[in-house]
């Protein structure tokens, strides 16, 4: 079973930026399409940015223009670049195949906006 584990997030002010990182412990290219999903305090988990094996990425329209994902397959790891940051941004983010499977949630990393 392959584990994935999140990392990068943190309390920044909106505008600010962050980078987080998802590290697998097999191959992300035998997976497949990757995505990054956030749950908000009171909220459903939502998919909001994906990337296919060859590296093609799509977005919600929340985050569209301003979050960039992108994987690299030989070290196994899947970025998402977050510019401008909003408060509405703030969320556990957490990395996951797309469809999502059940065994590779991790415990996700906290992303906080505010000033």
């Amino acid at each position: 079973q392959v584990q994935l584990v999140e990392s990068g997030g943190g309390l920044v002010q909106p505008g600010g930026s962050l980078r987080l990182s998802c590290a697998a412990s097999g191959s992300i290219f035998v997976i497949g399409a990757m995505g990054w999903y956030r749950q908000a305090p009171g909220k459903e988990r939502e998919l909001v940015a994906t990337i296919s094996r060859n590296g093609s990425g799509s977005y919600v329209d929340s985050v569209k223009g301003r979050f960039t994902i992108s994987r690299d397959n030989a070290k196994n790891t899947v970025d998402l670049q977050m510019n401008s940051l909003k408060p509405e941004d703030t969320a556990v983010y957490y990395c996951n195949s797309i469809p999502s499977r059940p065994g590779y949630w991790g415990q996700g990393t906290q992303v906080t906006v505010s000033s």
